[in-house]
């Protein structure tokens, strides 16, 4: 065996340059738990993070590319929960997993319908632990002043970029559902328990 003698045969590093500003890719979203609850917040399971420097909480997030040309590349981002500065960062991690939610369960945001309305709900951060969806990569500065690759918005089924993310000819504004008709979701969640996730009965 010459695997760890002979080098010829290994195969050549992969380049790790950042994935271009604006690009849409089908993303899977993992949580690292932090071990942090508050039931009064509904936050359980232990999936939450608390900063000791800062005292803000939020999930720490992996998102894994799917498929295309940077298939199984990895970002990491936060979602905020909650900031002691006041309620805009919560307020925008909030508004990311609304958008998450309609992107993986193709809702379109401007659905009110009891089912949409379901779909945008769930029973605990488990439900967002390998989440998959339709992400608009970004880029910016870590807390080293060097850039990378971040997740900060989702791409929600109203937006062209959606149906190409997932391989379809973008629907034209007339033809697509009415609200009170939801389409299937890209991808089942994980359930709390065996069976259909509570916003799909």
């Amino acid at each position: 065996m010459t695997a760890w003698s002979d080098f010829n045969d290994a195969e050549q590093q992969q380049t790790f340059d950042l994935i271009p500003k604006g690009t849409v890719a089908r993303v899977r979203m993992t949580i690292k738990p932090g071990g942090y609850d508050d039931p009064v917040q509904g936050w359980t399971g232990g999936y939450a993070t608390q900063s000791f420097e800062t005292g803000s909480v939020y999930l720490a997030c992996e998102f894994v590319v799917l498929e295309g040309e940077y298939a199984r590349r990895k970002m990491w981002s936060n979602v905020g929960l909650h900031s002691p500065k006041g309620p805009a960062w919560g307020n925008m991690g909030r508004s990311f997993v609304r958008a998450a939610l309609n992107s993986a369960r193709n809702i379109r945001p401007q659905d009110s319908s009891p089912q949409a309305a379901a779909a945008r709900r769930i029973q605990g951060f488990h439900e967002l632990d390998g989440l998959e969806f339709v992400a608009r990569i970004d880029i910016e500065k870590d807390g080293r002043g060097e850039l990378r690759n971040v997740v900060k918005m989702a791409v929600e089924p109203d937006q062209a970029d959606y149906a190409q993310a997932l391989g379809a000819a973008p629907v034209p504004a007339a033809v697509t559902r009415s609200a009170s008709a939801p389409a299937a979701p890209m991808q089942a969640v994980r359930p709390a328990v065996p069976g259909k996730p509570a916003w799909a009965q």
